[in-house]
């Protein structure tokens, strides 16, 4: 795997998302996916984003790229200005056949078949790809969820974690695969005209520093993040720091190169910090 966009500092989750990604990284690869291109995830202390993500708040949802990992590492300016790749025509809404291989199919329901994802956002084209062409068991594609945007990504979501009470559990997914009235909505003009129907759902949801409750707000108050030496980590503690130490001038997720010198916890995006953010998150209908 590697982080896209490094300079936003969003490549901070929850210990379990973290673990996710990296176990998905592996079994793609096994799969035939040459290497995970990742996104947003969430801020080191969470929170709204400049760019209005109502989600990826408190470290449940990341962001994986549909555009497969290069050959060849990426080198920082690259991870910065690279374009991830547009699967979707944006004025039919559907797939565009020369760009959708199985390997996108199997990255999605090899996502989809861990217990701990509770959905996976697509952009309506996808969703319908998948419908019109997985055979066999189908019963993955109820986590699969169309929502608006996600041409270029998809949006992976795990549930409430043990330990934070405030975390508000979202709907389950409904039992059946999803393919038949609420995916052909998605085709017709409401969805992409909301401004002539008010009744119509909310592409994106904004979330305000106001807006935060009081569990956020004693977070953003806190000192600043802890430092190396406040960071917890699994194994020989003392010589995972100085490692990382020694790197203190590259991104953290570049550690992971030295993996077979660090621990596994220090092999992650970047050092889990002891602070913890239960909070009830705010989360889209779909």
């Amino acid at each position: 795997w590697e982080v896209m966009r490094p300079s936003r500092n969003r490549r901070w989750g929850h210990p379990a998302m973290i673990a996710l990604i990296e176990k998905l990284a592996r079994d793609a690869q096994a799969d035939g996916w040459p290497g995970l291109l990742v996104g947003d995830v969430s801020q080191p202390r969470g929170g709204p984003m400049t760019t209005g993500h109502a989600s990826h708040q408190i470290g449940l949802d990341a962001d994986i790229w549909l555009t497969p990992m290069p050959r060849r590492p990426l080198t920082m300016a690259q991870r910065e200005s690279m374009s991830a790749t547009l699967m979707v025509d944006e004025k039919t809404h559907l797939v565009k056949d020369a760009l959708w291989t199985p390997s996108h199919t199997r990255l999605l329901k090899r996502a989809a078949s861990y217990p701990e994802v509770e959905r996976i956002l697509v952009n309506p084209g996808i969703k319908k790809k998948l419908c019109d062409t997985v055979t066999g068991d189908r019963s993955w594609l109820r986590k699969i969820r169309p929502f608006w945007g996600h041409d270029y990504h998809f949006h992976m979501r795990i549930g409430c974690q043990a330990g934070s009470p405030g975390c508000k559990a979202q709907e389950a997914t409904p039992a059946d695969d999803g393919c038949g009235k609420p995916l052909a909505w998605w085709f017709t003009e409401e969805p992409w005209r909301p401004n002539k129907n008010p009744d119509a759902p909310k592409a994106r949801d904004l979330m305000t520093m106001a807006n935060l409750p009081k569990e956020c707000q004693a977070v953003l108050a806190a000192p600043d993040a802890p430092s190396l030496e406040a960071v917890t980590y699994q194994g020989d503690g003392a010589a995972a720091v100085a490692a990382a130490k020694s790197k203190a001038t590259e991104p953290a997720e570049t550690i992971s190169s030295d993996a077979a010198t660090l621990p596994a916890a220090a092999s992650s995006f970047a050092p889990t910090p002891k602070i913890g953010i239960p909070v009830p998150r705010p989360r889209p209908g779909n």
